[in-house]
């Protein structure tokens, strides 16, 4: 029988052996010690664009996957960084984990270094930053400065109507985001802004889908404008349209956004906080010449134009029925209102976190059913019960 002592010995034999098998280990690993720490121990990103991925494991595509051209951008500011990150947590959670798309960040003065460490920690793919030119926001020569400051005094009760950042930010998302030379490597964008939220798992490709079906333009939310902020936009449309017929194709989505053959406007509009786009349509001829053409007309700063308009007028003039898609399997939130997959089943499938009750697309300020009206969708199953 082997006493008491001795079991110490043998106990202690074993501990010891064990401890020098991991000293050995580690003296002659050659990774940096910060990777058992964790990502933030001791490295930080070095370059812009620089992936910032110690320890991270990846659960993406196999090696091999060809992506789709394409990138997320954000406009935001330093001030942005903790909202920002609860949404590219749930973007990289419910989607890019899957595929490692790139990101590229925009803001109109330098990005801190702790914003770009820690969106580079969050994002799978590589981060860019990028700074937009003082042109790009501010106040363009042909603008009367006391007629846009008679405007912001007039529309002091309209949301965001006093605000100045509020339309060059308008006037950028327009006309600019896409000619920032960090955006010149891609062919397709996602818009994501801070606070939004995905609700659903995204179990394909968004990007690989647009490219294969030829999709220039797609959403989640449709609803009407307030008119009080583009009183002249359509008049101003018009204007171009007649200077231009030749840009409206005979099976254009003209019905979305007006009732009368294009008269007038409706308000329809695709909310353009969330947007996945052909970059190319931007850069086309028939939307360079007419954002063009809407900046001189000066509504960005005497009245309150918005993108989410300007986009959407031109996508459902300029493109083809079938190059408008909805996504509507997306669920994504953006206060105050909710895209939630009607069917039940997909929304079981794909983990959804949204209540069905508040899903906005059947609501009566949606312009989301007359959108299937125009293309002749048939409604999923159980629509009326959301209405």
């Amino acid at each position: 029988m082997v006493s008491r002592n001795g079991y110490r010995a043998v106990r202690f034999g074993i501990i010891a052996t064990i401890i020098l098998v991991v000293v050995f280990k580690l003296s002659t690993d050659k990774r940096d010690v910060s990777s058992y720490l964790g990502k933030d121990a001791t490295t930080k990103p070095t370059t812009i664009g620089e992936r910032y991925s110690a320890g991270q494991v990846s659960v993406g595509p196999q090696d091999g996957y060809e992506r789709a051209n394409a990138t997320f951008v954000t406009l935001a500011r330093n001030q942005d960084l903790w909202s920002l990150a609860d949404t590219i947590h749930q973007v990289e959670d419910r989607f890019n984990r899957k595929f490692h798309y790139d990101w590229v960040f925009l803001n109109d003065e330098p990005f801190d270094d702790n914003f770009r460490k820690v969106t580079a920690a969050l994002v799978s793919g590589r981060t860019h930053y990028g700074v937009i030119p003082k042109e790009h926001w501010s106040f363009p020569e042909w603008i009367d400065q006391e007629k846009a400051a008679r405007t912001r005094e007039e529309m002091k009760d309209v949301i965001y109507g006093d605000s100045v950042s509020y339309r060059h930010m308008c006037r950028y998302e327009s006309g600019f985001f896409w000619r920032h030379p960090v955006m010149n490597q891609f062919r397709y964008h996602w818009r994501v802004d801070p606070h939004i939220k995905l609700h659903c798992d995204i179990d394909y490709d968004v990007f690989k889908f647009m490219e294969k079906n030829n999709k220039k333009y797609g959403f989640v939310i449709s609803l009407y404008e307030y008119i009080e902020t583009i009183p002249t936009l359509w008049d101003s449309t018009k204007k171009f349209i007649k200077q231009n017929p030749q840009f409206v194709p005979k099976d254009s989505l003209m019905d979305f956004v007006s009732d009368d053959g294009g008269e007038t406007y409706n308000k329809c509009h695709f909310w353009s906080n969330f947007e996945i786009a052909d970059l190319d349509f931007w850069r086309s001829d028939a939307y360079t010449k007419y954002f063009d053409f809407l900046d001189h007309e000066g509504g960005f700063f005497y009245e309150r134009w918005g993108d989410a308009p300007v986009h959407s007028i031109a996508a459902s003039l300029f493109l083809t029925k079938d190059e408008v898609h909805y996504f509507d399997g997306i669920g994504y939130w953006h206060v105050p209102f909710t895209n939630c997959p009607t069917s039940e089943h997909d929304r079981l499938k794909k983990r959804c976190s949204c209540n069905p009750d508040e899903n906005f697309t059947w609501k009566g300020y949606s312009c989301t059913p007359r959108y299937y009206n125009v293309k002749n969708l048939q409604r999923p199953e159980g629509w009326k019960d959301q209405a």
